[in-house]
């Protein structure tokens, strides 16, 4: 039985993340527009977050999930099958945005209902990492872990709150620049950038409670929001990168590469002191 306690500490978490995109349009109040050096920085910033939450902390937790809550031969297997899974999630949310033309002469007509429904397809991105959040909390007050609430909430919970947070702010920034573009507020840029991950908190609960349900599933889960969020990195992160660098001498490698760095840095530091 899931406990309404811990219901509201994962959807709180997941929100948190939603409204760290918010902080992306912060900067719009008071500046025009960024270099594209800082923003490809950003962009290797949160590839470097997100590949280091997979790898250092989701893919290693889900192998440990296995042998606790054996289901399949073996736990690589269930891992494995999971990192395929979320792969897919993240290809079908693609088709979908796919069908919806993002130029950005569509905003510059000031549609409002055109901008609501290019947002709207658009949080189809946001879920996968919602979902990631719920499977980290999945052994909350099952085992031990930090204390919040009265709740044992496990490192990678908390790990993970943090990077998806770090990775939401210049997804914020690159989703304020089209309505920035077309003279949208400041105040509702914001709500655009916030809007954009609502599915955040949504998805947390609703993958917390499966897997709570379920929990020979975890592994799988904890696969599942990897393949995910790898995914998302390979396929969007970089290339959203490197379209803000053509311009640049350098090609953005270094800035890329630093960016990445810093990144790796920070979940270390986190995996080590959390």
């Amino acid at each position: 039985m899931v406990s309404a306690e811990a219901l509201i500490l994962v959807f709180v978490a997941g929100l948190i993340t939603d409204l760290a995109t918010g902080i992306g349009a912060i900067p719009f109040f008071f500046v025009k527009d960024f270099s594209k050096k800082i923003l490809v920085g950003l962009w290797g910033l949160a590839s470097g977050i997100m590949l280091s939450a997979s790898f250092l902390g989701l893919i290693p937790e889900g192998i440990a999930a296995a042998q606790k809550y054996p289901m399949f031969n073996s736990a690589y297997f269930a891992v494995g099958l999971g990192l395929i899974l979320g792969g897919i999630l993240v290809v079908v949310a693609q088709r979908i945005v796919d069908d919806v033309e993002l130029d950005p002469g569509t905003f510059e007509e000031n549609d409002f209902k055109k901008m609501v429904l290019i947002l709207g397809v658009l949080t189809v991105h946001s879920f996968p990492e919602g979902v990631a959040i719920g499977v980290a909390f999945a052994e909350m007050g099952l085992a031990s872990g930090i204390p919040i609430f009265g709740l044992a909430v496990p490192a990678i919970a908390i790990t993970m709150t943090v990077a998806i947070s770090i990775h939401n702010i210049p997804e914020g920034i690159a989703i304020s620049i089209p309505f920035k573009a077309s003279g949208v507020s400041n105040w509702k840029t914001m709500g655009a950038a916030i809007f954009s991950s609502l599915p955040q908190p949504i998805g947390a609960v609703v993958a917390f409670i499966f897997v709570r349900q379920a929990r020979v599933f975890l592994p799988v889960g904890y696969g599942f929001a990897a393949g995910a969020m790898i995914y998302l990195v390979m396929t969007e992160f970089i290339e959203e990168a490197f379209e803000e660098a053509e311009n640049i001498e350098s090609s953005g490698w270094p800035e890329f590469i630093t960016g990445n760095l810093i990144g790796l840095i920070i979940m270390v530091l986190l995996f080590t002191f959390v």
